[in-house]
């Protein structure tokens, strides 16, 4: 067993989670002082977005050096001092690596062309955030393949000296201390070199057929994990997998790949049904049922699970954080939930920061819509809803200075309860120990998904009605009202009954 199958991972949006030096954005120093926080909480490792130097056009996921720290966040001795810190506070630490592309004033593009994606003529290929993935470049009179921004200039897998440049930046954060990655969008390492037109479907929408999980790119991803465990055998290998097939998602978690991979048919949910939520928990046993799934209702992303799936009901969102942290898988906590930070709502185009929100508006005004019109589209399509200044639930704010990012934060003012929350059932989920434990049950009565995993019986209500559970037992998290063996549950709650107890 890896000490990872047993650990709950927070991750840290770096820009927003605490900023130390009061200059408006998030850094090492921050995060150093907020340890404490994150231990009182009780999470076993953190996640950190990348805090590489960058040209922010997409928020540090376009990389300028792979091997340093952007002024933004501190210097490698700030980095250090926190590595130390988490070390003492018994906190494992994984890292964003992002592989797919580097960003256009990198090094590399200058000096190495041969490591990118050219072509004398565009295809039809879009951009995953909008337009032409192609863009001319003058002095090599082509075209440079980017799958995300026109900043964001993708490496070419094919030549050998990439995977070489890959692990000299493996090894060097591994010597760094860091105890494994999450690699993004790591299944559009390659695309098909014969460049054929990818087809629309019925909506007018491009299918990504020919620029991702092409051929070869399970090789690359082996020999990038093969290289991680010779050089620290316990490494947490993490895989960002840009498809919505799940069969296709679980392919990437295997012993000579990655140790798990994200779901976002689960994770990334826009509206608030049971039944679908159950279906995919049975279908990710089915799919990966000698591994371990991933569990998560929120990232950097997409909009916060308590405006997005809660619909600000405070109820609602600890039963979805209970079902999290007590279904089989690896749970990861995105930075705000535990306080039950909603939505930023924005008011301008200005106030925007995601490239991708950005983009869609100017599409939208270039197509002749409103300036209201395009601003609706570029806000159904940013991400900064979920990035805003985190909200501690002691109230110190996340900064003194103007924060990076604009926009309304509602203020959580049930902060300290959902926080107490977290914490009692992350200590819960550590002394009872059984994260590790199959499902014996785990079935859908009305609107109650149960479940049970070794001596315990988890029952999550979302119904509007009490819920009758007739088993032998005393509930040990949760509240329910007991009677001989009868249990009844109120509406939105979840309680955990020992069995044998």
């Amino acid at each position: 067993m890896h000490w990872f199958e047993k650990s709950v991972f927070y991750e840290v949006y770096m820009k927003s989670f605490c900023d130390g030096n009061q200059d408006g954005v998030g850094d090492f120093i921050g995060l150093k002082e907020r340890l404490p926080y994150l231990r009182k909480l009780g999470v076993d490792g953190l996640w950190l977005t990348p805090f590489y130097p960058s040209m922010q056009v997409d928020n540090g996921y376009d990389v300028s050096d792979y091997k340093a720290i952007d002024p933004l966040y501190g210097t490698i001795d700030d980095f250090r001092d926190f590595m130390k810190e988490a070390k003492q506070n018994e906190m494992k630490i994984i890292i964003d690596i992002v592989f797919n592309h580097t960003a256009i004033n990198h090094k590399w593009f200058k000096e190495h062309p041969e490591y990118y994606v050219w072509k004398t003529k565009p295809n039809n290929w879009e951009s995953f955030f909008g337009g032409s993935a192609f863009t001319f470049h003058a002095k090599q009179n082509a075209y440079y393949y980017h799958s995300f921004a026109k900043e964001q200039v993708d490496l070419n897998w094919g030549n050998p000296d990439v995977m070489a440049e890959a692990k000299q930046i493996l090894r060097f954060w591994l010597e760094e201390g860091v105890d494994g990655f999450r690699f993004d969008v790591i299944n559009n390492l390659t695309v098909d070199k014969a460049f054929p037109d990818n087809p629309f479907d019925q909506k007018g929408e491009m299918i990504h057929q020919y620029d991702r999980n092409q051929r070869g790119v399970k090789a690359i991803i082996a020999e990038l994990s093969g290289f991680c465990r010779a050089n620290k055998e316990d490494v947490f290998l993490v895989g960002e997998i840009s498809s919505d097939n799940l069969d296709e998602i679980a392919s990437y978690s295997e012993n000579h790949l990655l140790d798990v991979t994200f779901n976002f048919n689960l994770g990334s949910i826009e509206n608030l049904h049971v039944k679908e939520i159950f279906d995919e928990l049975v279908r990710m046993e089915e799919a990966l049922s000698d591994r371990m799934p991933t569990l998560f209702f929120g990232s950097h992303d997409m909009g916060r699970l308590m405006s997005r799936l809660a619909l600000q009901n405070r109820m609602v969102a600890k039963l979805l954080a209970f079902l999290m942290l007590t279904a089989r898988g690896i749970p990861f906590i995105y930075n705000g939930e535990e306080v039950g930070m909603r939505n930023q709502i924005f008011q301008s185009i200005d106030e925007f920061r995601d490239v991708q929100g950005i983009q869609a508006y100017e599409l939208a005004r270039a197509q002749g819509l409103s300036e209201k019109e395009a601003l609706k589209i570029g806000t159904e399509k940013t991400r900064d809803v979920g990035r805003g200044p985190l909200v501690f639930a002691d109230r110190k704010p996340f900064s003194k200075g103007k924060p990076w990012i604009l926009g309304r934060v509602e203020t959580a003012t049930d902060a300290t309860d959902m926080f107490q929350f977290y914490s009692r059932l992350l200590k819960f989920r550590k002394d009872a120990d059984f994260q590790t434990r199959p499902y014996e049950k785990l079935v859908l009565e009305g609107e109650t998904i149960q479940f049970i995993r070794g001596r315990y019986l988890f029952v999550a209500n979302f119904g509007e009605t009490d819920f009758l559970v007739k088993e032998a037992g005393v509930v040990v998290f949760g509240e329910a009202k007991q009677n001989g063996n009868d249990c009844t549950i109120g509406p939105l709650c979840g309680v955990v009954i020992d069995l044998e107890a």
